[in-house]
C-alpha cells in the first residue's frame, strides 16, 4: 500500500532541502579553504620579506665593516649565514631558513667568493606586486618568489643612493669639481654674472 501523496511530496521536499544544504556546505568549505590558503601565503610572504631584508642589511653591514682600513674597496662577503651571527659583534640575529619552504635558501654567490645574497626556491606567484619597502622596491612586477633576490648591493640601494635626474642621461652627469660639485664656468639660474677684466680695443686678444 503506497504512501499518501502529501507524505510523498514532503519526503521529496526534505530530500531536495538536504541536497541543497550539502551543496552550500561544500561551497562554504571550499571558500574557507581558499581564504585559509591565502592567509597562510600572506604570512609566509611577509616573513620572507622581513627575514630577507634583515639578511640583506646584515650583508651590507658586514661588507662595510670588513672594508674598513683596506686599500681595495671591493665588497667582502661571508662564507655562510652562520658567520654573520658570530659574537662578539653579530650582524644577524639568527641564520634563518627559507620561510616559504622551511629549508635552505638558494645562495647567490659573489664572483670573488662568499654569499652576496639569498632567495627562496619557491616558484609560486607572489600576492604582493607593488608598494614594496624602499630596500626592495625593485621587486615590483616580479612574477615568482624566486625572483625576489635579497642581496648586497642591489638595484634598490643604487636607486636610493643616486636618484635619477629628469632628462639627464647617467653618462652625462658631471664629475665632481670641488666640494660643491659645481661645474667650473657654469652659471645656474638666478646667478648674477661676474664681469671679467675690461677689454682694451688697442690690444689684440
Amino acid at each position: 500500500m503506497g504512501l499518501p501523496n502529501h507524505l510523498q511530496n514532503h519526503r521529496g521536499v526534505t530530500y531536495l532541502a538536504l541536497m541543497f544544504s550539502i551543496v552550500l556546505i561544500g561551497i562554504s568549505a571550499s571558500a574557507t579553504a581558499r581564504q585559509w590558503t591565502v592567509m597562510v601565503q600572506r604570512e609566509k610572504e611577509a616573513d620572507l620579506m622581513a627575514k630577507g631584508i634583515e639578511i640583506q642589511n646584515a650583508l651590507s653591514l658586514y661588507s662595510a665593516t670588513m672594508k674598513i682600513g683596506r686599500v681595495m674597496t671591493a665588497e667582502v662577503y661571508p662564507q655562510s649565514l652562520g658567520e654573520l651571527t658570530r659574537a662578539p659583534k653579530p650582524y644577524l640575529r639568527k641564520a634563518y631558513q627559507d620561510p616559504m619552504g622551511g629549508g635552505d635558501w638558494e645562495y647567490l654567490r659573489a664572483p670573488t667568493g662568499g654569499i652576496m645574497g639569498v632567495r627562496t626556491k619557491s616558484k609560486a606567484k607572489p600576492i604582493k606586486e607593488r608598494d614594496f619597502p624602499l630596500a626592495i622596491r625593485h621587486f615590483e612586477g616580479r612574477k615568482s618568489y624566486s625572483d625576489w633576490m635579497f642581496q648586497h648591493p642591489n638595484a634598490s640601494s643604487f636607486s636610493m643612493l643616486m636618484p635619477p635626474m629628469m632628462g639627464v642621461p647617467m653618462g652625462s652627469m658631471p664629475s665632481q669639481a670641488g666640494a660643491s660639485g659645481a661645474v667650473p664656468g657654469a652659471q645656474g639660474p638666478g646667478t648674477v654674472p661676474v664681469p671679467g677684466p675690461a677689454r682694451n680695443p688697442a690690444i689684440p686678444q
